[in-house]
């Protein structure tokens, strides 16, 4: 076991689809997938002996149904961290996962860039609240997804202005967040890779919400850059 991995429990009763989210996960920096359980009593019994900071869930599992796992799971092992991947879209399961405290959901079948996004969020987030003894308003906001993606031009893709997509919206706003130095468009850009005009109709568009500030900077020659900083 590396020291200072992320440690991840993959529970997913599907041989296939475990196999596939071991290879996502281990292609991201920082995580390590250290047990695979394909049942929930399976999961339950490496929990005796090895506690993950992370755990993947399926809800359709053979024994047990993946809310209840949850349930157990914040009952008695309330260090670890859970984000479910299923095909279970109603508004019940998403409600009473969001009631045990889910750090994310993503629903099957599993977007890649998707899944790297959010276990790259949760590996930046975890970093970010080690580092921190105390945190303002503002900042406790930045770790509650639904404050954090409060804004009312954010609730629905519906809402969102034509070209403006919400996947890549949600990785310009968390490189931003925890972004400690001003960045330019194409700075921006090359951190994400993207071009350099799509970095800059997102970073407009975040300062229009008032999401990011802007500053105006003068060189020796040729015309001011703007620069772009997460507001606080």
């Amino acid at each position: 076991m590396v020291e200072n991995l992320i440690q991840v429990m993959i529970v997913e009763d599907d041989p296939i689809a475990s196999k596939v989210y071991r290879q996502f996960t281990e292609k991201i920096e920082g995580f390590d997938v250290s047990s695979v359980a394909h049942s929930a009593n399976e999961a339950l019994a490496y929990l005796q002996t090895f506690k993950p900071q992370l755990i993947l869930l399926d809800i359709y599992l053979p024994d047990m149904n993946g809310i209840d796992l949850l349930r157990d799971i914040r009952m008695n092992y309330r260090g670890i961290d859970v984000i479910p991947i299923t095909a279970a879209n109603d508004a019940e399961t998403v409600t009473e996962a969001i009631r045990g405290g889910v750090f994310s959901y993503l629903i099957k079948p599993i977007d890649v860039k998707k899944f790297t996004d959010e276990l790259t969020r949760y590996k930046q987030t975890l970093k970010q609240l080690r580092m921190k003894k105390k945190m303002d308003q503002h900042e406790i906001d930045s770790f509650f997804s639904l404050a954090g993606h409060s804004s009312p031009n954010l609730t629905s893709e519906n809402l969102l202005p034509k070209g403006i997509d919400k996947f890549t919206l949600l990785r310009v706003r968390d490189k931003l967040r925890f972004e400690k130095e001003i960045v330019s468009a194409e700075e921006l850009a090359v951190l994400l890779g993207i071009t350099d005009s799509t970095s800059r109709k997102y970073l407009e568009y975040l300062s229009s919400i008032e999401e990011v500030e802007v500053e105006i900077q003068y060189g020796m020659v040729g015309r001011p850059e703007r620069k772009y900083k997460w507001q606080k």
